[in-house]
């Protein structure tokens, strides 16, 4: 494998390193998963206990990653890890994932919230939630075909906008006088008869939030001291992602009754209106849609490039369409186009919750077969370089391998629908890896 730690600069220390994890993990999903963790849950106990628990799974996760990221620095990231482990067909269907699920599901998930929070916040008809959230999808298309300097603006005015109303309403409804108690103990599941089930779907609402911890483990091959620093930037990073979204949801909780959470997408803002006001908070409900729009621009600028890779290694049907790039921009405007199709597609097919579930639930079929591969690599390539080496080996990946295999195995079974939606649309790259292969060899396409 044609490593590239030499082409890039260690500069990175433990502040600037804990800074991006923090930046790359925290989005929009606390506001608005709230409402579907506490569906599951069916109590405050233990909606708390499954913030704190995938914290906990996703620091441990985390770590694991930072080992293969940091032995494996290429550019291509968690498909270069699979493909590097298990094989060509298994990244494929990574990134097969990825194109089809994945980043289309986030774009149209979060554009799905940002229209209903404009209609919630404007007084606008329900018929137009999916106008406004295709319009949001197109728009971000055009947008991005400008250049990523166009995207990366708004990525920078999103980061500032994201953290200050999660700021305001941590800081400000922690103290303010509520009339609901929230009880942390014992820890049950409400009237819902079930606990695993229970615990297990509020663990898959949760993940969604937690969304980019696979890409932490990239800071490798950037930092001076990866062997000291990286552990220390991802617990500390994520330990206080996990304290803001455990504090932020006992607000939510605090400020609403608990029966009017559940699959309320607007409980944010009006417990945002509870503790500022109405006219505090809308602002603050401006605030968590600037971090949305935010939220949709970075998967729409970052998901083209997966095809592309496939397009430019001559890995998909159709290779030299999705390999194109414009003249000036150099965006891959063909695979950003279909990006846009299938997320507008799915806009029409989902509600928020299924959608973001459904890729977290896909992602971490293959999250899972990361975890067992640094067991795999350790066996197979003992003196393989290691510029970071999990600290108390093997507990990490043993414990990020049963959190992941609990969130799937849950999923198969508490959504089987959903799981089966996932993993039908993830098979569908098989015939397609395959046809592309015959292809090749008759020199078709």
């Amino acid at each position: 494998m044609e490593k590239e730690t030499d082409k890039l600069k260690r500069e990175l220390g433990f502040f600037p390193a804990l800074s991006t994890v923090m930046g790359l993990v925290i989005g929009g999903g606390v506001f608005f998963k709230i409402s579907s963790v506490t569906a599951a849950t069916g109590s405050a106990s233990l909606t708390i206990f499954v913030w704190l628990l995938a914290g906990f799974i996703t620091i441990n996760a985390g770590l694991t990653i930072a080992e293969l990221a940091a032995a494996l620095p290429v550019a291509g990231g968690i498909y270069k890890y699979i493909e590097y482990i298990y094989g060509k067909v298994p990244a494929f269907m990574l990134a097969w994932a990825q194109s089809v699920i994945y980043y289309p599901a986030g774009i149209s998930a979060l554009s799905i919230i940002f229209a209903t929070q404009v209609i919630n916040l404007c007084g606008l008809s329900a018929g137009l939630r999916i106008p406004i959230a295709i319009a949001l999808v197109v728009f971000m298309y055009a947008v991005n075909l400008l250049g990523a300097k166009a995207g990366g603006a708004i990525q920078s005015v999103a980061l500032i906008a994201k953290l200050i109303p999660i700021v305001l309403i941590v800081l400000v409804g922690l103290f303010t006088h509520s009339s609901n108690n929230v009880s942390l103990f014992p820890i049950t599941s409400g009237s819902h008869p079930d606990f695993w089930s229970s615990m297990g779907g509020g663990l898959l609402a949760t993940m969604f939030a937690f969304d980019g911890w696979m890409n932490v483990g990239n800071l490798a091959g950037e930092m001076k001291k990866p062997e000291k620093d990286l552990s220390s930037s991802i617990i500390i990073g994520l330990f206080l992602i996990t304290l803001i979204y455990v504090l932020i949801s006992f607000v939510f909780i605090k400020e609403l009754p608990f029966h009017l959470i559940p699959g309320n997408q607007n409980a944010a803002s009006e417990a945002a209106i509870n503790i500022f006001g109405d006219i505090g908070g809308k602002i603050v409900t401006i605030g968590i849609l600037i971090s949305v729009f935010g939220a949709v621009n970075g998967y729409t600028m970052t998901g083209p490039r997966v095809s592309y890779v496939l397009g430019a290694d001559d890995e998909i049907i159709f290779s030299k369409f999705f390999a194109k790039l414009t003249k000036n921009s150099r965006i891959p405007a063909n695979a950003a186009l279909i990006q846009t199709i299938i997320a507008i597609i799915m806009v029409f097919m989902g509600s928020f919750d299924f959608l973001t579930d459904m890729l977290v639930f896909v992602m971490w079929i293959f999250s899972v077969m990361m975890f067992i591969g640094v067991f795999i690599l350790r066996k197979k390539e003992p003196e393989l370089v290691r510029p970071y080496k999990i600290n108390f080996y093997p507990i990490p990946p043993i414990i990020a391998i049963i959190g992941g295999a609990y969130i799937v195995i849950s999923t198969l079974f508490r959504q089987p629908v959903l799981a089966a939606t996932g993993i039908a649309i993830t098979l569908l790259g098989l015939p397609v890896y395959y046809l592309h292969q015959y292809n090749k060899k008759k020199g078709s396409l």
